[in-house]
């Protein structure tokens, strides 16, 4: 039997926020612009192609969508949340999305029936408007990526808001567990504009639906209205937050964020420290397992990210504790990557990880990189599993 101790072995460990639970308080002081200043700017700086968003729009625009690539071959989407104000709690009714993207091949693929115009967007694009309680919802397939390119698959959106004059864009939608993202986002850091557009997905039979708000005016330039701050912390509306959260990513249970603060955990560990770790706050464990405290979680979305000095480790989530010698755990052998085993689930019985008996079936190929953190992500429904990494 593979010794329990060795588990959580030497690692780093943060945690992630889903994007639809949390919205941060303003950090930047933002000067107040009076109207004359903003009247003879462009909202938004400006956008090439955001003005074809007007070609084919119907006149009639419903809060759900289903777009042309929803009965194509692909990934069934569904892009579901709440548009708000710049204060990041009002519902902002009657705004209209306009989004574009490519197909299950990375092409924007036009129809020949199409308007010449809008070509170049090709046919998987559409309209939303929110509805009173500034709610959205847009049935789509996932995108793939530009063929031959290394740029993270995406939607772009255009926002449209019914007091002002011109249309702007907001960042393209992403999805978090897409391996080009991270590299691309080092070489361009995303611009938070209406907020992050990252995508988490939770998956439910064959479709994949992520929650995601949008803050309108975020980060957009020239923008009408401002938020004035005084002496405040925190992260800004909208942005991505490193902290722990067991929750559903759709639905009314959204569960809770867990910081990482002795205040929150609990472990056997008195090596353990908090400090950050390849730029984010983090968890060291020297062995053992670290639970959250007073926590009682069944189903739901785990994220987690990993990380280690050492690969000659194991990582991972345990989850559905009784006790440090009574849970269900999903790790990583860091020394293995592209292995078959790579990731394996494991039940733990009164202090003893039974590996051995969980072979064939519940193990799966993965690849970690040295010095940079790994995603880990279970999706828990009753006696069933899923893993992403």
């Amino acid at each position: 039997m593979k010794n329990p101790a060795n588990f959580l072995n030497l690692i780093f460990v943060v945690l992630a926020l889903t994007t639809s639970a949390c919205i941060g308080q303003i950090t930047k002081s933002q000067n107040q612009k009076s109207a004359s200043t903003v009247e003879n700017r462009i909202v938004g700086g400006g956008c090439d192609g955001c003005e074809l968003m007007y070609v084919g729009m119907p006149k009639e625009i419903k809060s759900v969508d289903y777009s042309p690539g929803w009965t194509e071959k692909g990934q069934k989407l569904l892009v579901t949340g709440i548009v708000y104000k710049l204060d990041g709690q009002t519902p902002a009714p009657n705004v209209i999305i306009y989004y574009w993207q490519t197909d299950n091949n990375g092409y924007y693929s036009p129809k020949a029936e199409m308007d010449e115009r809008a070509k170049r967007h090709g046919h998987i694009r559409g309209w939303v408007k929110t509805d009173v309680n500034g709610k959205y919802s847009i049935y789509t397939i996932r995108p793939a990526t530009y063929p031959n390119q290394s740029g993270p698959a995406h939607i772009h959106i255009v926002i449209k808001e019914p007091n002002i004059a011109n249309e702007y864009y907001i960042d393209p939608f992403v999805f978090d567990d897409d391996k080009l993202l991270i590299p691309a986002k080092k070489k361009r850091p995303l611009e938070n504009r209406g907020g992050s557009g990252i995508l988490r997905v939770l998956v439910k039979d064959d479709l994949q639906i992520a929650e995601h708000n949008i803050i309108l005016g975020l980060n957009i330039p020239n923008y009408p209205e401002t938020i004035k701050s005084e002496k405040q912390s925190g992260l800004e509306i909208g942005e991505d937050n490193p902290s722990f959260s067991p929750h559903h990513v759709w639905g009314p249970d959204k569960g809770s964020t867990v910081p990482m603060s002795p205040a929150n955990w609990e472990t056997k560990d008195t090596t353990k420290k908090y400090e950050i770790y390849l730029g984010q706050p983090s968890m060291f464990i020297q062995s053992g397992t670290a639970l959250v405290k007073n926590s009682n979680f069944e189903d739901g979305v785990i994220e987690v990210d990993v990380a280690t000095p050492n690969p000659r480790v194991f990582a991972g989530i345990a989850f559905r504790a009784q006790s440090g010698e009574e849970l269900e755990l999903v790790y990583l052998r860091l020394f293995k990557p592209a292995f078959s085993d790579a990731v394996q689930y494991v039940p733990r019985f009164h202090n003893v990880d039974a590996w051995q008996l969980y072979n064939a079936g519940y193990t799966a190929e993965a690849n970690f990189k040295k010095d940079s953190w790994t995603r880990l992500k279970i999706q828990i429904e009753g006696r069933s599993a899923r893993v992403f990494q």
